[in-house]
């Protein structure tokens, strides 16, 4: 355990108090990604005064920042430097429907974006959040301050408890600074644009990914009734070139890349009586039936379409039965919310999440029923 500053001190105390009284605390940092999950309880926790970024060395490619930075703070300062994260979180400040949760002034965090586990168009291509964590602090159940992991790869062996924060949203524990691998940015983009349907657009996605193309992200959905499949290109300018000559297709400049990854692209626009659903598949799943319209990124590997909750069950079978799974995503309503909105554990998963949320937070105090509404 490390020694507490102040900041870290008071949040400490107050963890120690809820155990003791038995009160659950909600962890928050700018608030984007309330619309997502089981359900909010507790007493706010805000994490946004653990800003700043301690550490960053440019020539290692490794940042180290409290979990409270801004995550566009972070981002604008390792583009000064010709470096981003590679896995394009998304920030969900503009246009989140999030009601009154949002900060706009902070937007998403760097804390947040960790327990979230989201990634946006790159995903499939350049990893995850949890691939690119190497290290982190975190107060556990008992306002005690534990350190995993480093700021080197090689520092990662064995159970990496600093990757199992990611995606946990908040349940094991009040995340209070992380060390992130960072990469260049590519020198060359380009984005392309074929007209085909479902099927067409998947096999070609699994015929490209067996060769050495530089794809980093793609998105196929309906455009006035017809299919079209994007494709983004970045590498080296060499070969990106070579790839745009040997794939066709037309060179294009209107797909909003950022406005898929922050979902303010139109087809992300709610829906009335309907639930926004996020099918994480094999890339080499078929086309499914599916409701329709459908938006599919990650190569095939992400499927994002709108469906009443009522579908749950129909649409958990269809991607189980293809190898992947089916999450509620945005809920049209509160009631919906309240349903299942993550995927069921199989029991050797359920029986870890449990062990690991006992080890970590044996008073239950963080984040109860975000998951799962009994953990």
């Amino acid at each position: 355990m490390q020694a507490m500053d102040s900041a870290l001190q008071d949040i400490a105390m107050r963890i120690r108090s809820a155990a003791a009284g038995g009160t659950a605390l909600r962890i928050r940092g700018g608030g984007t990604k309330d619309f997502h999950g089981q359900a909010l309880n507790g007493e706010l926790l805000d994490t946004r005064h653990l800003a700043g970024v301690t550490s960053y060395e440019p020539s290692e490619l490794v940042v180290t920042v409290r979990a409270g930075t801004p995550l566009a703070e972070l981002e604008a300062l390792l583009a000064t430097q010709g470096q981003c994260l590679p896995f394009e979180p998304p920030h969900f400040s503009a246009g989140a429907k999030v009601g009154d949760t949002v900060d706009a002034t902070v937007g998403a965090t760097v804390g947040g974006m960790v327990a979230a586990g989201l990634s946006g168009p790159a995903r499939a291509s350049a990893g995850s959040v949890r691939d690119y964590v190497l290290g982190a602090t975190l107060l556990n159940g008992r306002g005690e301050l534990l350190t995993f992991g480093g700021q080197v790869m090689k520092n990662v062996a064995g159970y990496d408890v600093s990757r199992v924060l990611a995606g946990s949203f908040g349940t094991l524990g009040v995340i209070t600074e992380v060390s992130l691998k960072v990469l260049p940015v590519a020198p060359a983009e380009a984005t392309l644009r074929f007209g085909m349907g479902q099927g067409d657009a998947l096999r070609a996605l699994n015929r490209w990914g067996g060769q050495p193309l530089p794809l980093n992200a793609s998105c196929w959905l309906q455009e006035a009734g017809e299919g079209a499949l994007y494709v983004r290109l970045r590498g080296a300018v060499a070969a990106v070139e070579a790839a745009r000559h040997k794939m066709g297709g037309e060179p294009d400049g209107s797909c909003d890349w950022q406005a898929l990854r922050n979902q303010s692209h139109s087809f992300f626009a709610p829906r009335p009586g309907l639930c926004l659903w996020r099918l994480s598949l094999p890339q080499t799943a078929p086309v499914l039936e599916l409701p329709q319209p459908q938006l599919i990124e990650w190569h095939g590997g992400l499927r994002w379409l709108h469906a009443p909750s009522a579908d749950a069950g129909r649409l958990r079978a269809l991607a189980a039965g293809a190898g992947g799974h089916a999450t509620l995503f945005r809920a049209a309503n509160d009631a919906d919310r309240a349903g299942q909105v993550f995927a069921p554990l199989a029991a050797p998963l359920d029986r870890i999440h449990r062990e690991l949320k006992k080890q970590f937070d044996p008073a239950g105090v963080f984040n109860p029923g975000r998951l799962y509404a009994d953990m």
